[in-house]
């Protein structure tokens, strides 16, 4: 935990600083037609993009840190199976997002007042959603081969597909073509069905977006084992 203030508290202050900036330059039209204030619109999304960025950032620097200083074969050594490496790096992942998220909704709950509508939306959108990028974190990291590489997912793949999953504005307010495009991004899913266990309201169908990124998840757990399995770019 030397690093806490960098892996946990750093993320809890980018999320209020984030919150105060939209909320006093867009608050009248962030939830237009959605019947909540722009403030109980933006937190939970702002709660759930600061977790699942940080679901990515956990496995891939742990594993890019290893291959680029050598220290991967700690991980290649034990006698562990893919399956028991790709639980270790799930759960660390998903543990560090459970404790900024803890911590990221007391910290905004001092600014606005924000009840849950729905533990089950937010339990489920929120392992669902973390689970999933970081899935994409190790699989990133696998693929890596320097700092480089890893910016290049972030950049270009992350950073882009999170700014655009409808954290900072209702779907409503987007022309008709650009609600289709939306539709197509996964973000768009976890961020919507984790709002909407704090607001409740969803703009598009639970069940679809729960069974969607059960799918999603499914795939990018078993291309993960494939790469742990065979040693992608480990064992060479």
């Amino acid at each position: 935990m030397n690093v806490y203030m960098q892996t946990l508290i750093a993320p809890v202050v980018t999320l209020i600083l984030f919150f105060a900036v939209f909320t006093l330059s867009f608050k009248q039209h962030m939830a237009e037609g959605i019947g909540v204030s722009g403030m109980q619109f933006l937190a939970p999304g702002l709660l759930m993009m600061t977790m699942i960025q940080n679901a990515f950032s956990n496995p891939s620097s742990s594993l890019i840190i290893a291959k680029v200083q050598g220290n991967i074969v700690d991980i290649l050594m034990p006698p562990l199976a893919p399956w028991e490496v790709l639980s270790g790096l799930l759960i660390g992942a998903l543990a560090r997002c459970l404790i900024i998220g803890l911590m990221g909704y007391v910290a905004i709950s001092c600014f606005v007042t924000l009840p849950v509508s729905s533990l089950i939306l937010v339990l489920t959108f929120g392992f669902l959603g973390n689970l999933m990028l970081a899935t994409i974190g190790i699989l990133a990291g696998l693929w890596a081969d320097k700092f480089d590489h890893m910016a290049t997912v972030t950049n270009f793949i992350i950073t882009p597909l999170t700014f655009l999953s409808g954290t900072f504005y209702a779907l409503s307010t987007l022309p008709d073509t650009w609600q289709k495009v939306a539709l197509f991004n996964p973000f768009f899913y976890m961020i919507d069905g984790f709002r909407a266990g704090f607001i409740g309201h969803a703009e598009t169908p639970i069940l679809q977006g729960i069974m969607f990124l059960i799918v999603l998840n499914l795939i990018l757990l078993g291309a993960a084992w494939g790469m742990l399995k065979t040693g992608y770019k480990t064992k060479s």
